[in-house]
């Protein structure tokens, strides 16, 4: 039976974001020890092509080294003068310097992993056979035959020699469907198809492999599949709906670094498909062609945790000491909560543990904040980043018609949803109401308010939702329209 390992996510596409289909608390797993000593730290080299627009090649492989934390090392085989739109010239660097420039580098520093991207011709592929067969260094090899735009990286008549000289001394390929197609012979249009291409390129010689499923249009889905000792795994998400610039790079340049941190192969495809998915997530909106993905977005999500706790904390802090908003509180508490720039699930949404309730005292925050501590908000603010990716926080208070009225005198835009609309098959499916509800708001006003309600229904109780960009600019909304009453 194969093993199925689903990646969820939240975002389509950079305009229109999809909803979260399961509750994942899967994070990247990151070693917190490695077997060289305390301060050494890994080392990988790309060898590829430079990409003038910077995002593809050599540069996409250095930020994500850098955005994992590893140490990059790069030769340039070609430089291409290129941009999203696509290739305008290629100028292969000369055999000798591809040779110098790994020389060099493998003379001073201990490279553990090396990453090949744009070899372009057999004789920079004979060159990097050699080093890998001489310093018995792994291999990711990532074989680039086109650019997305449809450009060719490789010299035709030499694919061939890619598949004899550089497969082999692969630790794991990481072809598209495309690249897989050339290199197995075998035309791949569904799952079953490219189990027989992994299967026939192993039989080539490369010890692993991985087939980026992304080209396929079955479902809906994106399948990747990796057949590794003898074994299929299939890494299962939904689509985003984006043409990308730089994907295959970025993920081949994670797998190389989480291999160089010391994980098996495996645990680092893994962990190389979820970094993939944060980076087409945070993929950038420049240029006018292919949209480049963002290796970044990884570490800009770590970097805001702590800033959004604190925030999350302060603003708990206020509501628990201010008697004003104690005759607004939901039975079921108040939540307050706010995402990461680039959410891929609830696990990236921090919110107060257990709610704020109301207590003899007053209101009191049963826990701390802390990242998946909420389901339902949660949903509400990732559902609504899928439309306005800057609205990323929220709170919730009781139904009461006057703070409405409160909220439209501060200028609030307001809009509400009819629970008793619900469609059947959204009630029965669990979570799923409230993203419903946010998506009927958008249907009909075309763009998300500042104040979401509804009026409750049977076994519902009635509730306001207050929505902005960070947790601080809602409870000052909150409390602007509760002070204007």
């Amino acid at each position: 039976m194969d093993t199925i390992i689903k990646i969820p996510l939240i975002f389509k596409n950079l305009d229109s974001f999809m909803n979260v289909e399961a509750d994942s608390s899967e994070r990247i797993i990151m070693k917190t020890s490695f077997s060289r000593q305390d301060g050494e730290v890994p080392c990988v080299m790309t060898i590829a092509g430079s990409d003038s627009g910077g995002g593809a090649g050599v540069e996409a492989d250095l930020k994500t080294f850098s955005a994992l934390g590893v140490f990059g090392t790069c030769v340039i085989t070609a430089i291409t003068a290129q941009n999203t739109r696509g290739i305008r010239d290629i100028f292969p660097v000369p055999p000798g310097i591809v040779r110098s420039q790994i020389q060099a580098i493998l003379e001073d520093i201990p490279v553990e992993i090396v990453k090949t991207g744009m070899l372009h011709s057999r004789e920079t592929m004979r060159i990097i056979a050699e080093f890998i067969d001489k310093y018995d260094i792994r291999m990711v090899a990532d074989p680039v035959f086109k650019a997305g735009t449809g450009e060719s990286l490789i010299i035709k008549n030499d694919i061939d020699f890619l598949t004899d000289v550089i497969l082999p001394r692969a630790e794991i390929i990481t072809p598209n469907i495309f690249e897989a197609k050339i290199i197995s012979g075998i035309d791949i249009e569904n799952l079953d198809d490219m189990k027989e291409a992994a299967q026939r390129i192993t039989d080539l010689g490369a010890k692993s492999v991985i087939i980026k499923g992304g080209h396929l249009r079955e479902d809906g889905k994106v399948r990747d599949l990796l057949y590794h000792k003898g074994a299929f795994r299939i890494f299962e998400k939904p689509r985003i709906k984006i043409k990308p610039h730089g994907g295959g790079c970025v993920f081949s340049a994670a797998i190389a670094s989480f291999m160089a941190m010391g994980y098996d192969l495996e645990i680092a495809v893994e962990n190389a498909e979820r970094f993939i998915e944060t980076s087409f997530i945070g993929a950038f909106k420049i240029g006018s062609g292919n949209m480049p993905v963002n290796p970044m977005a990884y570490i800009y999500n770590e970097a805001e945790k702590a800033r959004i706790l604190e925030e999350l904390e302060a603003a708990a802090s206020m509501i628990e000491g201010d008697p004003r908003i104690i005759p607004f509180a939901a039975e079921v508490g108040i939540q307050l909560a706010m995402a990461s720039l680039y959410p891929r699930g609830r696990e990236d949404v921090a919110a107060i543990d257990g709610r704020i309730v109301k207590v003899k005292s007053g209101l009191k925050a049963v826990g701390p904040a802390r990242f998946g501590a909420s389901r339902h908000i949660a949903d509400i603010i990732l559902t609504a980043m899928r439309y306005n990716p800057r609205i990323r926080a929220a709170m919730n208070l009781h139904y009461d018609p006057r703070l409405v009225e409160a909220f439209r005198r501060i200028g609030c835009k307001v809009a509400c949803f009819d629970r008793r609309l619900e469609p059947e098959e959204v009630k029965r499916m669990e979570g799923r109401s409230l993203r419903w509800g946010v998506e009927d708001v958008v249907r009909r006003f075309g763009y998300i308010p500042d104040v979401i309600y509804d009026e409750g229904d049977v076994g519902k109780e009635p509730m306001i939702r207050i929505l902005g960009r960070s947790i601080s600019e809602v409870t000052e909304k909150t409390l602007k329209a509760i002070e204007s009453l």
